[in-house]
């Protein structure tokens, strides 16, 4: 092959394949004819000028997945792709996520625990109504605040209730008391009772992780006083329905979580579909603590914090 041949079938590709020119610029550019623009492009190809390597998201994506189940010992793992490594993006597309596995899964009679917060609102807002019959939808922790700053609560067990066509049970109580006593005084009415049962039921429980970082939503609604935060950041990874856990899992204020109404960490260890959903860099630590603690059987995530899972 003549040497004019290779340089034009070299200066076709790099016009082609990085400038982004059409076969008619480049013949016009070249000043030859558009097959010859296409035969040059074919030659460029075959003598190895030009690689084209084919990248497949959802086979990159199932992959980590899959890694993922096996370091943590997870059932499953749903690993979504987010465009950016930036919270509130990796948020809206997880949550996307969630909504859609629960639609695959849901099924007559089952009976699903709901948490608040953002992520679960996220959720509650891209559920797609399901025809299903005797579904009942459950609040797993107390969903009262006094503070200024909006929980969700409500409205995130409500749009759960109204994608499942039932009715929500509410837990109407702050989700942390100020003593134990009273906790356990008001945890002793029949009905309350009942909702907490119902919860331990539940064979469904989709929930996130907060943090112990200064902003968190616990923090940020009252509950603690400077002391008790400054412990829960001391020695706490995060939080599950509102009880508080260390790096292993393992419960690290006894008292805080005495005064905490809703369900116990070990009983989401028995669950049929634990679901955890939750990502970003700033929630790394609570994640890995929650599946250290065996908290979750089903993580949904994102690419960024699978890899940031899987390089500890």
């Amino acid at each position: 092959m003549d040497n004019d041949k290779q340089r034009l079938s070299v200066e076709a590709a790099r016009l082609y394949y990085l400038s982004d020119y059409s076969q008619q610029e480049i013949a016009t550019r070249l000043g030859v004819s558009r097959p010859t623009v296409s035969r040059l492009l074919q030659l460029a190809k075959e003598k190895g000028y030009v690689r084209i390597d084919i990248v497949d998201p959802l086979e990159d994506l199932d992959a980590l997945g899959e890694q993922l189940r096996k370091q943590y010992r997870l059932e499953a793992v749903q690993v979504c792709y987010s465009p950016a490594n930036e919270y509130k993006e990796i948020q809206r597309h997880i949550s996307k996520r969630a909504a859609e596995y629960l639609y695959e899964i849901v099924q007559d009679s089952d009976i699903i625990g709901v948490t608040w917060g953002r992520t679960m609102y996220s959720v509650a807002r891209q559920l797609e109504q399901k025809q299903v019959r005797g579904v009942e939808v459950v609040q797993l922790k107390g969903g009262v605040s006094h503070s200024h700053i909006n929980t969700y609560a409500a409205e995130t067990v409500n749009l759960f209730a109204e994608a499942f066509h039932t009715s929500a049970r509410y837990l109407p109580l702050p989700v942390i008391f100020d003593s134990i006593e009273v906790k356990r005084m008001v945890e002793e009415d029949r009905h309350i009772q009942r909702i907490i049962e119902l919860g331990r039921q539940a064979n469904i429980a989709i929930f996130t992780v907060g943090t112990v970082k200064q902003d968190a939503l616990l923090f940020q609604l009252g509950y603690f006083n400077e002391e008790e935060q400054r412990l829960l950041q001391r020695t706490g990874a995060g939080d599950i329905c509102s009880r508080f856990f260390d790096a292993n899992g393992e419960i690290c204020s006894p008292a805080i979580n005495e005064r905490t109404v809703g369900i116990d960490l070990p009983d989401l260890r028995k669950k049929e579909k634990s679901i955890l959903v939750a990502g970003s860099q700033r929630k790394i630590d609570a994640i890995r603590a929650a599946l250290v603690g065996r908290y979750a059987n089903i993580l949904v995530t994102d690419q960024f914090t699978a890899q940031a899972l899987l390089a500890e």
